[in-house]
């Protein structure tokens, strides 16, 4: 997947939820243990605040538009009009629904306690005969290289096609950085609140609020201690930076006075 945005500080992949299950489908016969991130406009601001991450986002295979706020910012920056949202939990399902004819094995990594088990559960009930390689939920700290040694070992040993990390922005970004030279597997995903909303945690947004770009408003009444800092300040903030944006790649250029 070729076609790229650059949308403030971030390469984007603006394309469908089938055009990304394609691309993950090639991902896991090619083995290139790709960084895929899962990207909205909260990450758009902290990109635009601290280039470790934004080299981090962009190092990545496949950055796709989890936010409808990045659709709509890929389309005015020129993407095509039939890009859409991609959310981790709908590139998830479509993933392992994609998978099974050919056996594609899964490792779920991240959530809290039990939420990763929950989560393969939940998945292996609603597609038989799905191939769960491995489940961890592990501590709410960094790990040291050690314990990332010994979890490419046991990844390795699982044979994983696709390891899904569910660890929250940026945590689970810096970690597939981390732990993407470590092991050989198709792809790593970011797909932070899928292991809840998935596992059946926390609820989903209705579909009419997905699509009308409101999920946030659905996510900020459920946890406004945890989120009020992302959407209340997040939101208006990369909506500013847009505009910086569109102004000046918009602005025809200074045209030169003769001598």
């Amino acid at each position: 997947m070729d076609a790229s945005t650059q949308v403030l500080t971030i390469r984007v992949n603006p394309t469908t939820l089938s055009g990304a299950v394609e691309a993950l489908s090639l991902l896991v016969q090619q083995r290139r243990s790709a960084a895929v991130h899962l990207c909205n406009a909260w990450n758009a601001v902290l990109a635009r605040r601290e280039a470790r991450y934004a080299d981090t986002i962009n190092a990545g295979v496949l950055n796709l538009t989890d936010g409808m706020s990045l659709v709509w910012a890929s389309r005015l920056l020129g993407a095509p009009a039939g890009s859409e949202r991609v959310p981790g939990a709908q590139l998830l399902l479509g993933a392992c629904e994609a998978g099974l004819e050919r056996g594609v094995r899964h490792y779920f990594y991240g959530g809290g306690p039990g939420v990763a088990e929950e989560l393969a559960g939940r998945l292996t009930a609603r597609f038989p005969g799905l191939q769960v390689a491995g489940v961890e939920s592990p501590p709410f700290r960094t790990p040291s290289d050690a314990e990332l040694a010994a979890l490419a070992e046991r990844v390795a040993a699982a044979r994983a096609d696709l390891v899904w990390v569910g660890l929250g922005t940026p945590k689970q970004d810096y970690f597939i950085a981390r732990f993407q030279p470590l092991v050989q597997v198709g792809a790593l995903l970011a797909v932070g609140a899928a292991f809840d909303f998935l596992s059946g945690r926390k609820p989903m947004a209705p579909a009419w609020m997905q699509r009308a770009g409101m999920e946030w408003a659905h996510r900020l009444a459920s946890e406004p201690r945890r989120l009020w800092r992302r959407y209340l300040v997040g939101n208006p903030t990369f909506a500013f930076l847009l505009a910086q944006q569109l102004i000046i790649e918009r602005r025809p250029p200074r045209r030169r006075v003769p001598a």
